[in-house]
């Protein structure tokens, strides 16, 4: 499993899920363990490109998986567009629901480029509307009610998000590095 742009070789019990894994075995404890049943979203990382509730996934199951979690949506010392806008906007009060709010965007961001229609996909163009970030964003709670914030961040964040991604599909890929786990 690659995690971060690092693979890691790892004997597992078939019972551990893929938040334990990161959390226990890897040490990555940005996703937190909210509700344990992939109703809060606390725990959102991204797998292959997608985003997931890592609670509810079988870490055995992923063997050849690519996933990213909050640690590393940087590149290297500069932060994510997300990351500077959730700071921008002061879009956390506690940040227990940072991590996942993180992933989820930049997944939720994704799908809206990739042209995934959503309940309120409209003709928005590279900027969503608050509404549709609102929709897409409903799995993961904040218990402080930061919502407005975040919908302002994801939104403000949106094209330079894009501008990342496109520059990034245009950069060959490099070989993962790390060390087994």
């Amino acid at each position: 499993m690659e995690v971060n742009g690092a693979t890691h070789t790892l004997l597992l019990d078939n019972r551990c899920t893929l938040l334990d894994v990161l959390r226990e075995r890897l040490g990555l404890t940005g996703a937190k363990k909210g509700c344990d049943h992939g109703q809060c979203g606390a725990c959102t990382v991204l797998l292959d490109g997608r985003r997931v509730v890592s609670c509810l996934l079988l870490a055995v199951g992923l063997d050849g998986s690519r996933v990213v979690t909050v640690e590393g949506l940087a590149d290297g010392g500069t932060l994510h567009p997300l990351q500077e806008a959730f700071l921008a906007e002061d879009a956390f009060q506690c940040g227990f629901c940072t991590p996942g709010q993180l992933c989820s965007a930049v997944g939720a961001l994704a799908e809206i480029r990739e042209g995934r229609p959503g309940l309120a996909t409209g003709e928005d163009g590279p900027v969503p509307s608050p509404a549709e970030i609102r929709e897409r964003m409903s799995g993961n709670l904040c218990r402080c009610g930061a919502y407005p914030a975040i919908v302002r961040a994801v939104v403000g964040a949106a094209p330079a998000v894009a501008a990342r991604a496109e520059a990034a599909a245009l950069t060959p890929p490099s070989a993962p590095t790390g060390e087994a786990g």
